[in-house]
Parts: structure tokens; sequence; C-alpha cells
């Protein structure tokens, strides 16, 4: 267990923050400079706030890092992100561990290079056994498409007899998904001023908590990760119900 694994946290603080990491592109070009250069800026500052998850007591954080209607960028954008994505795993893996990052990525492969994937296998097989922070990342990735895949995983099962049509419900369907193996985001951040949720997790974030805020990715930095854990903390959540 890496040195500081226990931590006080903060009272009431969601278990699991996802983001919307938006504004790359943005923040470079108001800097005079391409693209690649903001999302290059914004790979170093998922360090920090993955960092910043244990002191606040976050136990689960996935970040979008691709989805799947991003192929629609110019090729050189798109390759510049795949080698990005390449040089990030094979650059921050053995911190990822010693630090107690568990790593998992959601979203489907078929698309992606042969190189990434094996690097993605690597990285989820080198922290399998860590616990202090569930870091998910979201590559090729589109809440549609993942449940179109899960429902046709879930047909299959029903036509070899595996699974009973008349016994499936939403518990059914949420073993089907990439994240079955993780709880519903609490929290949902979008960076950049936007105020969509672009296709990210829409099962899992049927009662989740949204903010969005104009800081652009780049900027978004541990206190303002914290001032938004720590609004949360005092929000009343109801589920629907009603205090006596």
């Amino acid at each position: 267990m890496p040195e500081g694994d226990k931590t006080t946290g903060c009272e009431g603080a969601p278990r699991h923050v996802a983001i919307i990491m938006d504004g790359n592109g943005r923040w470079a070009q108001s800097r005079g400079r391409p693209r690649l250069f903001g999302h290059h800026a914004g790979a170093k500052r998922v360090r920090e706030i993955v960092e910043t998850c244990p002191d606040l007591g976050v136990k689960y954080l996935t970040v979008f890092a691709f989805s799947t209607e991003n192929w629609k960028r110019t090729q050189t954008e798109v390759a510049g992100l795949m080698s990005l994505f390449r040089r990030y795993i094979t650059k921050e893996a053995r911190a990822l561990r010693d630090e107690g990052v568990r790593v998992r990525f959601i979203g489907d492969r078929v698309r992606l290079d042969a190189k990434l994937i094996a690097l993605m296998d690597e990285l989820e097989l080198l922290t399998q056994e860590n616990t202090r922070v569930h870091l998910t990342i979201a590559l090729n990735y589109g809440s549609r498409d993942e449940v179109a895949r899960a429902i046709k995983r879930m047909a299959q099962d029903v036509a070899r007899g595996d699974l009973s049509a008349e016994d499936v419900d939403e518990s059914t369907l949420t073993r089907y998904l990439d994240t079955r193996v993780l709880p519903d985001p609490d929290l949902v951040v979008r960076t950049s001023g936007e105020a969509r949720i672009s296709n990210f997790l829409l099962w899992q974030s049927a009662y989740a908590e949204y903010e969005f805020i104009d800081t652009l990715w780049p900027d978004f930095t541990a206190d303002i990760f914290e001032g938004l854990v720590r609004d949360y903390a005092r929000r009343d959540r109801r589920f629907g119900a009603v205090k006596a």
C-alpha cells in the first residue's frame, strides 16, 4: 500500500466523480498554439486531479478522453491524440501503479490501433491490485454505443438460453455495460462552459448531480475540483423521495 493511503477526505464527498474534459483546443487557440498543444496540457492536468482524489475522499474518477464522435475531427488531430494516449500510458504507467491507482478503460477498442490496445491492456494488468483510486478512462466511448453493445451481448445470451427474457430488468442491463464493476457517478462535471452531456454515461448518470463550469480543462486546478466536491457535499440528495 502506498504511503499516505489512509485519507480523511471531505465528509459527504462524492464517491465517484466523472469529468467531461472540454476546452483543450480553445485553450490552445487562445494562446496562438495548435489544438494538440492544448491536449498535451490537458493530459498533464489529469495527473493533478487524480492525486487530489484521496485527500477529498473521492474513490472513483472517470474521465472522458475520446468519444466515438471525435473521429470526425481532422486526421491530424486524431492521429495526434492517439499518439498522446500512447505516450501518456507509457510515461505514467509506473507512477500510477506506485501511487495506488487502478486504471481501467471503457469504450469500444475495435477501432483503436493494436499498439495502443496492447498498452491499455498492460496498464490495466499492471495496476489491477491497486485500490487507492480507481481511474477509468473513456476512450472511443459513446454511451449510446455502449448500451447498444450491451444489449447485443444480452440478446446473444437470451438466444443461447443463458438468460431468460422475463428476467431482464434494469440491473440486468447494468451487468452488461462497460462500467459494470463501477458504482454510478455521483457528480458529473463538464468544463469549458458547454451545458450538454455529449453522450457520456447516460445510463449511469440517471441520478448524478451535474456541474457545468466555464473553466477550460487545462485551467481546471485541484482547488477548483475541491470546491466542486465540497459544494456537492452540501447538497440534499433525495432520489425522488421526500423527507418526513
